[in-house]
């Protein structure tokens, strides 16, 4: 399935029939609408889940290839820069009492130990 826009189909086809036809089956047997839609939904899922697999990654790349066709070589190099700087200080930030001399090995001054 090398086509995006049959993947599409596909995919969107079969994912309203992996929900109508338990639905429907559901509600036939006398379960509640609202409660035949949650297992429908659930049973819907775990089947695109197993079965879908190839549809759903063919859809993901044609939405990766559409957001990134007007990128230059030179865009991704910056993107990936400014990544690469936000990255470490947004994992390198100290709490509000981690300071140096939080944990009392600092050399602050005026303290019980610094000041005999």
């Amino acid at each position: 399935m090398n086509n995006p826009r049959t993947a599409w189909i596909v995919y969107i086809v079969l994912r309203l029939l992996f929900f109508a036809v338990p639905f429907t089956v559901l509600f036939l047997i006398g379960l509640q609408p609202w409660i035949a839609a949650v297992f429908a939904a659930l049973i819907g899922v775990a089947l695109s889940v197993i079965f879908l697999a190839r549809p759903r990654s063919t859809a993901s790349e044609s939405i990766y290839d559409w957001r990134n066709r007007d990128r230059t070589p030179d865009d991704i190099v910056e993107d990936e820069a400014v990544e690469a700087r936000e990255t470490p200080s947004e994992t390198a930030r100290p709490g509000p009492s981690a300071g140096p001399d939080a944990s009392g090995t600092g050399t602050g001054t005026g303290t019980a130990s610094n000041s005999r």
